[in-house]
């Protein structure tokens, strides 16, 4: 999951990004993780503007990252791929995917993603996209054997 998610899903308490968030903490869908990532989303997500907008501390964000720690699938990074995007600040969140064997990269920053995720048979979906999947993957599971 890219920053940029997190970000929206602390910044409003409704749509796909803050779904996602209760989701992944809820071990909904397998949230890849690793130390370089993390601390991007901390470096972000206490920046003052963050902050002042989601009215959020940044003790409420290292208890939520705290707690995505202990959900999330840690990510040793063995593969560096660096520099591959256009944006250096997205390479941690290509390197965990692509380390971690990841079905999809859920960003609101699909165009510098998917030209480099394609090679590596890696989806690139948004937060309202990643939310549809996730229910048609919940309404399969659930569907009666005939």
């Amino acid at each position: 999951m890219d920053t940029d998610v997190l970000v929206a899903a602390f910044r409003s308490n409704a749509g796909a990004s803050r779904w996602l968030l209760e989701a992944a903490r809820v071990r909904r869908f397998r949230l890849l993780l690793s130390v370089p990532l993390m601390l991007e989303y901390e470096s972000v997500l206490t920046r003052p503007e963050h902050l002042a907008a989601s009215r959020a501390t940044a003790e409420d964000v290292s208890a939520v990252l705290d707690e995505l720690a202990l959900v999330g699938e840690r990510v040793e990074l063995a593969v560096r791929l660096r520099p591959m995007l256009v944006d250096p600040n997205d390479e941690m969140v290509l390197e965990t995917a692509i380390n971690g064997r990841a079905d999809a990269i859920i960003t609101f920053n699909e165009r510098d993603f998917r030209r480099v995720t394609e090679r590596f048979r890696c989806a690139v979906l948004r937060p309202v996209e990643a939310v549809r999947q996730l229910a048609r993957e919940r309404l399969t599971r659930e569907e009666p054997n005939q």
